[in-house]
Order: structure tokens, then sequence, then C-alpha cells
């Protein structure tokens, strides 16, 4: 699996000895990490990491878990990002109130790191389906991930692999704007340095793909902020 194509996790636990545990582990799945300490690093890398999965310890310094959870399931473009609360507190009510501000999942100290990880890619099953192999669905459009394929209606579409990510991006979550900064982490990988005009010219291409046969062009410019998909 390249960079660009691994699911991202945010881990955000302010214990390092437990945060490298965790980040060994869910790099041993597969996935690529990043870690913040704190819920004000939390707070300004989600945006930048644009992560599938964050994994978000309760008790931190300066922002809490559980504000930083609420913080972020009320901003439009992380509130889909599943989050799975790490907390000592086991008491119901403690529970409760952490899905109540938004949390996906509460896991209870101390955890089996074998049923974390399984809760972590059963959210991301959610989040980002493509990653295991299912199918995306648009409207006319349908992606196959396990055989490279796209069909508009009945049409078969020749996409580049770069178009093909992209395609895919968009399709996981139909209506978020992405940046072209998100685009090129996502699409892209962190490490390779591209232009952002890069961005434009192979969203023109997937424009024209999709379009080759007829129909309305599905990817909206949101001026000022990116792309997005319907």
């Amino acid at each position: 699996m390249s960079p660009a194509d691994q699911p991202v996790v945010l881990l955000v636990e302010d214990e390092p000895a437990q945060r490298e545990v965790l980040s060994y582990n869910l790099e041993s799945e597969g996935f690529r990490v990043v870690q913040a300490g704190n819920g004000d690093e939390a707070l300004m890398l989600v945006e930048e990491a644009g992560p599938d999965v964050i994994v978000l310890d309760w008790m931190l310094p300066s922002v809490s878990g559980i504000e930083v959870c609420r913080q972020l399931k009320s901003r439009p473009s992380t509130r889909s990002v599943p989050i799975i609360m790490l907390s000592a507190r086991s008491e119901e009510v403690d529970r409760v109130r952490g899905l109540e501000t938004g949390a996906d999942d509460y896991v209870v100290k101390p955890y089996s790191v074998v049923e974390l990880m399984a809760r972590v890619r059963s959210q991301l099953r959610r989040a980002r389906p493509s990653s295991v192999g299912l199918t995306l669905e648009f409207e006319d459009i349908r992606l196959d991930p396990e055989t490279h394929k796209v069909h508009r209606g009945a049409q078969l579409l020749k996409l580049g692999p770069t178009e093909f990510r992209l395609l895919s991006t968009f399709m996981e979550k139909p209506g978020r704007v992405w940046s072209r900064e998100q685009l090129l982490d996502r699409v892209w990988g962190r490490d390779i340095y591209v232009d952002s005009r890069t961005v434009d010219v192979h969203v023109g291409r997937l424009r024209k793909a999709l379009c080759l046969h007829g129909g309305e062009d599905p990817v909206r410019t949101v001026r000022g902020a990116g792309y997005a998909l319907g």
C-alpha cells in the first residue's frame, strides 16, 4: 500500500509510553499515525492531517478530550470523522457523557490493544469504505476499489491512477469540501512535494473523464476553499 493510500489515524494521548505502544500497533496494522500529546495540538493537527479515525484520550492537559470531541463534532469539516474515546472512567454516566458529546465509540482503560485495533478497523469501514475494498456509489457513479474500475451509468470510464484516487476520496465523503492541501496529503501523500496547482490539473482531467459520455459535472468548485463532490 502506498503512503497516499494508507488510512490516517490521529492518536491523541498525553502519556508518551502509551502513545508509542498504540502508534506501533496502529502502524503494524497498516495505518499512518499522526500523534498529538494534548488537546490544543490535536485541534491544530486535525485539519492538516485529515484523519480517517481519531483515537482520543479523555484526560488531557489544557483542553480535555471531551472538549476536543465536542469542538470537532461541531465543525462541519470534522463532524463526520469517527472518534474513539479512551478513558479510565468506567461508570455508565461517564460513558453516556462521552457518547452524547459525539464520540462514536468508548473504550475503558485498561483495554486490550487487540480489541482497540478491531474497533479502529470497524470505524474505518464506516469512514473510508474503499480502504477495505467496499464499492462506493454516488448518484450514477460506481467505483470498485478491488477491480479499480469506475462506471457512470452503463459506461466504463478510463481514469488514471491519480484521478481514481481523487474520485475515491470525493466519493467517500460526498459534500465535504476538500482543500488543495488536504487533497495533496490524501492523494499524493504527505512526504511528496507537489505544487497545489497540480490538484487543479487532475481535477480537470477527472471532470473530463466523468462527463465524456454525457451527464452533469458532479465535482463542485468552492471558491477559496477547494473541491467537493455534489
